[in-house]
């Protein structure tokens, strides 16, 4: 798979999907990508700026769900404009995809509707790279239905995104197996190491979050060979207006991608060698 002009997959070395989990105004998303614009280019790593511009499955209807798609939209353009990175961002209803799809380079399906039939098809049908985020509620064989489901309707290419299992209440576990079994897909395989830490609704009208084990979990997942790894990220995350908690500190990224991208090398080059 081709993404912004660099081959993606297990055999390729990772690539990065971050930002903030919603877009906070146009200054904070600017201030974030360019940060994450310089880390591009120290690294030589492909980054992809992610953010949303309407969160829809907050726990609490009170909660803040960002700016909507008209505004949301006009800032991820010029986040894309600006710093050059390609965009994501999920969408949530059929009829979202191709105005979503005319501004952005990859469409995210979040994790809670990855069975919803309609979404998945209009989302192939932009002809736009898909991230598909494997359900808290789904196994990873599943996940071979969402990805015919894409591909049938014109998908040219397919990600799956791994974001941990429900584990009882307010709980998520990762079983690393799953990795392994979504790649048997033949689609790259993402890891989301923030969104595994989280702790749904762990703080009753909101949820909480373990952040200091993203790297642990994140060098879990490089270690089994995948395509790219996903990381909310924030200035300040206990200020962020969601998923704060969870996701990792902006200051903090560049070494944490350092030796992640240390033990990727190695990892892809002992698979490259069995292969």
């Amino acid at each position: 798979m081709i993404l912004h002009g660099r081959p993606i997959g297990r055999e390729h070395p990772l690539f990065l999907i971050a930002g903030p989990c919603v877009i906070e105004s146009r200054e904070a998303a600017l201030a974030v990508a360019n940060r994450l614009q310089q880390i591009s280019e120290d690294l030589d790593l492909l980054v992809v700026f992610k953010s949303s511009f309407d969160k829809a499955n907050r726990t609490a209807g009170s909660s803040f769900r960002g700016p909507g798609m008209d505004e949301g939209l006009e800032i991820l353009a010029e986040v894309r404009a600006e710093t050059g990175l390609p965009v994501l961002t999920d969408i949530h209803l059929p009829d979202q995809a191709q105005p979503v799809a005319d501004v952005v380079d990859v469409l995210q399906i979040p994790a809670f509707l990855c069975r919803q039939t309609d979404l998945l098809q209009a989302a192939a049908k932009t002809g736009k790279p898909i991230n598909i985020k494997k359900g808290q509620f789904v196994a990873p064989t599943e996940m071979k239905a969402a990805v015919e489901k894409v591909q049938s309707a014109g998908a040219p290419a397919v990600m799956l995104c791994e974001r941990g299992t429900t584990f009882g209440y307010h709980n998520l576990v990762v079983d690393m197996r799953a990795l392994e079994i979504m790649a048997e897909t033949k689609c790259p395989v993402v890891f989301d190491a923030t969104h595994s830490v989280q702790l749904p609704g762990g703080r009753g009208n909101q949820s909480d979050g373990q952040r200091e084990y993203v790297p642990v979990l994140a060098r879990a997942a490089v270690a089994v060979g995948i395509a790219g790894l996903f990381l909310e990220v924030h200035p300040d995350p206990d200020q962020a207006m969601s998923d704060g908690p969870n996701a990792w500190p902006l200051g903090m990224l560049d070494g944490l991608l350092r030796g992640l991208l240390a033990l990727d090398a190695v990892v892809k080059e002992r698979l490259l060698s069995v292969s």
